[in-house]
Order: structure tokens, then sequence, then C-alpha cells
């Protein structure tokens, strides 16, 4: 989330129009000769759409990121598509995706087609492992709370750490001054941001 003056802005995780394409794209081109369905699987590090039928007219992976080129299975599914302007141009769903989330994967397993969307707050915590060797004990604690909880308060720390709230406001000093932690908005409505040090 982010703040615009006094309103909390919800910003999700996967570009909500990089995922409404690799939906529509699972429908559009998936084998409805296979007994199976179109999933989402949500994973701690990842979604992924997955649609029965793998890549249809023996195209690749690699033809279909770089090259735009699409084959219809079903013809008039597509078209209903595009009737109702779902699909915009033919060709282009690969390249709308990687546009919005450049680091969008595609796979073919067993005849399953996978759209995979890494999940970003998996990076904070990977961010948080990877300092807090560097960090005493109390600031270890202190940035896995945060994570948890960006809005957890001094006070919160404080009395689950088993400190003082001096003790807490020495801690975040330390912690901005390396450059891992910044205050966004105050003390009623803000929010703790871990920040990736250089």
């Amino acid at each position: 989330m982010r703040l615009e003056g006094l309103r909390r802005v919800d910003v999700p995780e996967i570009d909500k129009g990089a995922f409404r394409e690799a939906i529509i794209n699972a429908f559009c081109h998936r084998d409805y000769y296979e007994y199976d369905s179109v999933n989402i699987a949500v994973f701690k590090d990842r979604v992924e759409i997955r649609s029965p039928g793998g890549i249809y007219g023996g195209l690749t992976i690699e033809e279909i990121r770089k090259k735009m080129v699409s084959r219809r299975r079903n013809e008039l599914i597509a078209d209903m598509f595009h009737e109702v302007h779902f699909v915009e141009k033919w060709g282009r769903g690969i390249s709308l995706i990687l546009s919005k989330e450049p680091d969008a994967e595609f796979e073919v397993v067993g005849g399953i087609f996978i759209t995979r969307f890494r999940r970003k707050a998996e990076g904070v915590e990977g961010l948080v492992e990877g300092v807090v060797e560097r960090l005493v004990e109390n600031q270890q604690k202190m940035l896995r709370m945060i994570t948890k909880n960006p809005h957890i308060s001094k006070r919160e720390m404080a009395e689950k750490i088993g400190i003082s709230t001096t003790a807490i406001d020495k801690n975040i000093e330390t912690l901005k001054k390396k450059g891992l932690l910044k205050r966004v908005g105050g003390t009623k409505g803000g929010y703790w941001e871990i920040k990736n040090a250089s």
C-alpha cells in the first residue's frame, strides 16, 4: 500500500492488466477436449495461471515471446473475446504481459501451459534475511516484525521484544543510518518501509 494525502491506496503485488491478460489467454487458447480446467495456483513466492493443452500450432515459447505470433486453437472463443474487446490484437498477449510484468515466466509442463508471476512480498522477506546477519539480535527481530506488519508501533515492538521504547528508538536510528529502514507518514496512519541498502 501507499498513502496519497490521507487516503490509503492498495498496490497489487502483480499488475492487474498482466494478470487479466494471462487469464484471458488461458481461456482463449486452452484445449477444451482435455478433461481439465484453467487453474490459478497461489504460492508464497509466485502465482501461476495454468491452462491445459500446451502451445498450439507447433510454436515455441521463444517464438511467442519475441515474435508476437499466435495460432488460434479456438476460433469462436477468440472471436468472442475480440468482439467484447477483451482481446485487442492477435499475438499481443504475451508482449502485453511482459510490458507490465517483465519478469513473468512461461513454461509447458506435461501439456499444461503455465504463466508464472513472482510475488513482490517475497522479495521483501528475502531482503530482510539477507541483511539480518549483519545486525544485532534486536534489530533482526524488529525488521522481521516490520516485514509481517509495516504498521506496527514502537510500543508494540518494545513489548514483543521486551525492551524499552527508548531502546527501540536507538535501534530505529541505527537502521535508518544503515539505509535499511524508512518511515513513511506520521505516527498515526504511517508505516515502516524496509529499504535495500547500497
